[in-house]
């Protein structure tokens, strides 16, 4: 059977991921299922994320737990031939290093999603739902360091449509698909 294609998103909060995979799944002539890293962690209730005693009390390793999930569940899919979105905020080196390890043998366009810092402000600020600031503060923590990606689009200067046509053009081109194998080999983490 032959395994579907990733399209791995990784970027901060409020910098267009969603919307760019909403985007794709409309434009893409073949199904792809969205998996996103907000839904394996809203699975419990905001209070329970927000408190800092049920955080301290082993919380945190239910977060973890969740994660763990996410990523299996990119490969799972892809390993039954199901074509996967993936919209993620790589964070941890233990995070990027179990997604490299779990996707070794999955065909995976890594794209950065980015915009400007301003703009991640002006959109928080619009939703509502998110803290001010909070995209901005996870910059200094996105992984990896290197930047090394298979394509970077900025949401900001591109639109939605445009962003999802640079991606699109990659996928029938698995050459492409050289920043896991890169990262892998040790290259710019």
């Amino acid at each position: 059977m032959q395994k579907g294609k990733i399209i791995f998103l990784n970027g901060v909060s409020s910098s267009g991921k969603t919307t760019v995979a909403k985007t794709l799944q409309k434009k893409l002539t073949k199904p792809y299922c969205l998996l996103s890293v907000d839904e394996y962690l809203h699975k419990m209730d905001e209070w329970f994320l927000n408190d800092q005693k049920w955080l301290g009390d082993g919380g945190i390793e239910w977060i973890w737990k969740a994660l763990e999930c996410f990523h299996k569940s990119i490969k799972l899919f892809s390993d039954v031939g199901l074509n996967v979105i993936a919209d993620h905020v790589v964070q941890k080196q233990s995070w990027l290093d179990e997604c490299l390890d779990l996707l070794r043998d999955n065909d995976v366009l890594f794209v950065h999603v980015t915009c400007p810092v301003e703009e991640l402000n002006r959109r928080e600020k619009e939703r509502g739902d998110r803290q001010i600031g909070q995209g901005e503060s996870q910059l200094e923590m996105l992984l990896p360091k290197s930047k090394i990606y298979d394509i970077t689009v900025d949401t900001f200067s591109s639109s939605k449509e445009e962003c999802a046509d640079e991606i699109i053009k990659l996928l029938d081109q698995p050459e492409n698909f050289k920043a896991f194998e890169t990262l892998r080999a040790g290259g710019g983490l």
